[in-house]
């Protein structure tokens, strides 16, 4: 089979990566990036939109300590039934996950693991990766316990 704009997502199929300079102004290029890419998995505007403000959020927390020449980057994994988010960035600590910011983060997304990134071409800096998985339908609650 092969695939299409059109078509379902095939499993471990789609990665898409960004790359944007560190600052608030490119912010709007992932929330937007965020949302279609949601979108193709058949989420509910909701859920699209929960996970965008999760994105944001979680981006705006990692632009600390941002300098120049500094880059977020967001690894955006299409499963069958979610959406993983990796977002790195040059922030060297992270709020406490008793913030108010991780309360929000959590609220968005079913999962979220955060850390420092010690390694790779992402440098030094942390990290945030959030997974969404897509809410049963036929009435079921979505995935994240929202009412």
């Amino acid at each position: 089979m092969t695939l299409t704009d059109a078509d379902p997502i095939a499993p471990g199929r789609d990665q898409v990566e960004l790359r944007v300079p560190a600052s608030p102004a490119y912010l709007a290029v992932l929330r937007t990036a965020s949302a279609g890419l949601a979108a193709r998995l058949d989420l509910t505007l909701d859920e699209i939109e929960d996970l965008r403000i999760a994105v944001d959020e979680a981006c705006a927390l990692l632009l600390a300590d941002a300098g120049p020449g500094d880059e977020l980057v967001a690894v955006f994994d299409l499963e069958a039934d979610a959406l993983a988010v990796h977002v790195t960035g040059p922030a060297r600590h992270l709020p406490q996950r008793e913030s108010f910011a991780w309360a929000v983060l959590e609220a968005l997304v079913g999962q979220i693991e955060t850390g420092p990134c010690t390694t790779g071409t992402h440098g030094t800096g942390s990290f945030i990766r959030m997974r969404h998985e897509r809410a049963r339908r036929l009435g079921a609650p979505p995935a994240r316990g929202r009412r």
